[in-house]
């Protein structure tokens, strides 16, 4: 209760508390304040992340120095003057000595991760491969042609042998050779091998009005067969699954007799690509063993991260690796003496199939079988079980353990073996092969450079250069280029066949420059050539070409560079009659760059053309996303897509639209925060490929999509060490690959870092 003598003193608390409001109003806000009111929303509370905004944590990417100066140009985002000057200097202050530290010590595990829906699909293959054995070509190309004198192929009428390029003639009513073979009757035998570049339905078609037989990965059962014809029908299909990287057995047998016409092309429709002639580039002689292709689908893995995950397991997984199981399970029950090595009738048949199941759970496991693991997976199966029972049971039981299906679970330890497995699944998506076995047997794998010594080896093999060609399938948006159509009257002869040129353009340039002489990266950016057939040149009005195999053209670096502005980019960025800036410049922010981008805060449809005819794209595009809440994104956004704009919706050069002249400046604004203008695409590239950022967040994708975990797992500042490390190569990208796998391979996972 308050007495009469303190009521005295009521006015003057008063007073002293007005002052002490005003004095509190006049100290500036700290730098935790400042980032709670303007930062959080986006980036978290303590810089965790928010989803939809800014997902990525915030953590030692800068220096105090450069902080600063980002945070005074460029946040916030939407409103970039309302954090300046002393503001940004406390606000960097805070985030560096607080957020920084907080989330270094906090940077993401190593997760235990089960096998992909690819890597499973591999494994099994190679695992059975083990058995079956494999084979991968060598340099040569085209197919094995043995030409007869008859409609029959006994070794009698051979007429002569030779290479065909493909299998593409019309014959009409004469023979393939007047002075070695009549054109009233003869046959021909084509064999080799088919090399798959995507993993998926194939349908092959022999086209002739003759009889013909077509083997594809099955040399006992054709997948065509016409050899009885009837009706007019010169189209004879089937259809198939096959896994990219790898070469399959093909024999293509074609004879006439009295016909009056003859002649017989063999082709196919590969996974989102148009049916043409199977070309030279994947055909190859030889002789080729079977090759186990899964048939089970499975539910698609999580690649939310740039890269497939197997983090989660679900119940429709847990079925489908059951369904596979069996599939694999059948298999080796039926072909079980092939496998083995052994006959029906030989007296040490179960004990052959025994020996095999040791082996196929050694090679599942990839590892030696420990007596535990022999007993459990092998030996009490085989107790008073019947032969084909206790391997069925054996394979199942192998196929579903954790030991097969978490490559990375081994022993617990970063033994020789766990390194093996590590590479093999990193480099080919499947198991390790005798030559890792045998240095994992040998305690070959404990250094780094014998580890690298093994990277490069492995290199070498198609599988890894499958695993790098998807990568870049992923860094560039090729989902895009899965259905494309474009108005015919504006782009008349624009077709499928077209798009599937320009496919196989955009894979033989990223395939020369991660394999070709220096490798180098910049290149991707750089390079003033397209690789085109007549097909292209024709449409791209480039130098006449004659023939459809492909051949590397120089082109003008005024209006070509690299990837960036490689047809093929340019039509999947593209809307069905208009190019879109918004797509590209998204493409080069994500992909090229390594920003981060909000998700749109609405969704937005684009402007009609016919709302204002005499708008231009880049008028219609600025004028859609002029709104405020746009621009903190857009203003990045739209100044790198309009540096594109001399590229129409099918990836032809322009220098006019709407009859006036293309305006292709644009720019952008470092995450330093300093400005770069340009004045067209060739200016961009060039800053792109000097750019350290571009060759930051290159490293960090390709780490993270050949090791499908996060590069900050491996350490706070590896990232800045192999970004080093790749600039001091020259940006050759085999050393860098050289340099992840082996230190990934080798890396111990603590406790601390992995989960």
């Amino acid at each position: 209760m308050l007495k009469k003598t303190h009521l005295v003193y009521l006015p003057l608390i008063g007073v002293l508390g007005s002052v002490a409001m005003l004095h509190a109003a006049d100290q500036p806000k700290s730098g935790e304040q400042i980032y709670q009111e303007q930062c959080a929303r986006c980036h978290g509370a303590q810089g965790e992340g928010v989803k939809e905004e800014y997902s990525q944590p915030l953590q030692r990417r800068h220096s105090l120095d450069e902080l600063r100066k980002i945070i005074d140009e460029t946040m916030p985002a939407d409103h970039p003057e309302a954090c300046v000057g002393e503001d940004a200097n406390r606000v960097a202050q805070f985030v560096f000595d607080t957020i920084y530290v907080r989330n270094d010590s906090l940077r993401p595990r190593v997760e235990l991760s089960r096998l992909t829906v690819r890597q499973y699909a591999n494994s099994v293959t190679d695992l059975l491969g083990g058995f079956l054995g494999q084979k991968w070509p060598d340099d040569k190309r085209g197919l094995q042609a043995r030409y007869f004198k008859e409609h029959g192929f006994g070794g009698d009428k051979l007429a002569f042998e030779r290479t065909d390029a493909k299998v593409e003639f019309d014959f009409a009513d004469k023979s393939p050779d007047p002075e070695k073979i009549g054109s009233e009757e003869f046959a021909i035998r084509w064999q080799g091998g088919v090399i798959a570049e995507e993993t998926g339905e194939y349908e092959f078609i022999v086209r002739t009005e003759n009889g013909t037989r077509l083997w594809v990965n099955d040399p006992e059962k054709p997948l065509v067969d016409a050899s009885v014809r009837s009706g007019d029908e010169k189209d004879h299909r089937g259809s198939i699954r096959l896994i990219a990287g790898r070469v399959y057995y093909l024999r293509l047998e074609y004879f006439k007799f009295k016909d009056k016409t003859a002649s017989v092309a063999l082709e196919w429709q590969t996974p989102r690509r148009a049916r043409q002639t199977i070309p030279e580039r994947n055909l190859t002689p030889g002789r080729f063993p079977y090759c186990f292709v899964l048939q089970s689908p499975f539910p698609p893995d999580d690649s939310s991260m740039g890269y497939e995950r197997g983090t989660a397991v679900s119940a429709e997984w847990n079925a489908a690796q059951a369904k596979a199981a069996l599939e694999v399970a059948r298999f080796v029950v039926s072909s079980a003496d092939r496998l083995a090595g052994t006959k029906e009738d030989a007296p040490d048949r179960a004990a052959r199939w025994k020996d095999l199941c040791y082996r196929f759970a050694e090679r599942a496991f990839r590892r030696p079988l420990d007596a535990e693991q022999r007993a459990a997976c092998v030996d009490r199966h085989w107790e008073g079980k019947d032969p084909q029972t206790a391997m069925r049971n054996t394979i199942l039981v192998t196929l579903m353990s954790p030991q097969f299906l978490y490559p990375d679970l081994g022993s617990g330890e970063c033994d020789d073996f766990t390194v093996a497995a590590r590479l093999a699944i990193a480099l080919w998506d499947s198991l390790p092969d005798d030559a890792l076995r045998e240095a994992a047997a040998n305690g070959q794998l404990r250094s780094e450079d014998q580890v690298s010594a093994q990277v490069r080896r492995m290199l070498q093999d198609p599988r890894t250069k499958t695993k790098v060609r998807s990568f870049f399938h992923k860094w560039l948006p090729m989902e895009r280029l899965a259905d494309i159509s474009r108005d015919k009257e504006r782009f008349p002869g624009f077709d499928p066949l077209v798009v599937a040129d320009l496919r196989t353009s955009l894979d033989l340039f990223l395939d020369e420059v991660a394999w070709g002489g220096h490798s180098d990266f910049r290149q991707l950016l750089l390079a003033d050539d397209l690789f085109l057939n007549d097909r292209l040149s024709k449409f791209y009005a480039s130098e006449p070409i004659n023939g459809p195999a492909f051949q590397k053209v120089k082109v003008s670096s005024v209006q070509r560079a690299g990837i960036l502005t490689h047809p093929c980019l340019m039509t999947g960025l593209a809307y069905y009659n208009a190019s879109s800036p918004i797509h590209r410049g998204v493409f080069l922010a994500r992909s090229v760059l390594g920003r981060t981008l909000k998700a749109p805060p609405i969704a937005v449809s684009p402007i009609d053309e016919g709302v204002n005819p005499d708008m231009t794209t880049r008028e219609r595009v600025s004028s859609q996303t002029s709104p405020p809440v746009c621009q903190s994104c857009h203003g990045m956004i739209n100044a790198l897509g309009f540096t594109l704009e001399s590229y129409d919706a099918v990836g032809r050069f322009r220098e006019l639209e709407k009859g006036r002249k293309v305006d292709a400046t644009g720019s952008y604004r470092t995450l330093a925060g300093e400005e770069t203008r340009f004045e067209n695409a060739r200016q961009l590239a060039e800053y792109l490929a000097n750019s350290p950022e571009v060759h930051r967040a290159f490293v960090q994708q390709l780490f993270q999509y050949m090791v499908a975990q996060p590069v900050n797992a491996y350490g706070v500042d590896r990232l800045d060490q192999f970004t080093d490390r790749f600039t001091q190569s020259q940006f050759q990208i085999p050393p860098l690959l050289v340099d992840i796998l082996t230190v990934s391979a080798l890396h111990k996972h603590s406790k601390e870092n992995s989960s």
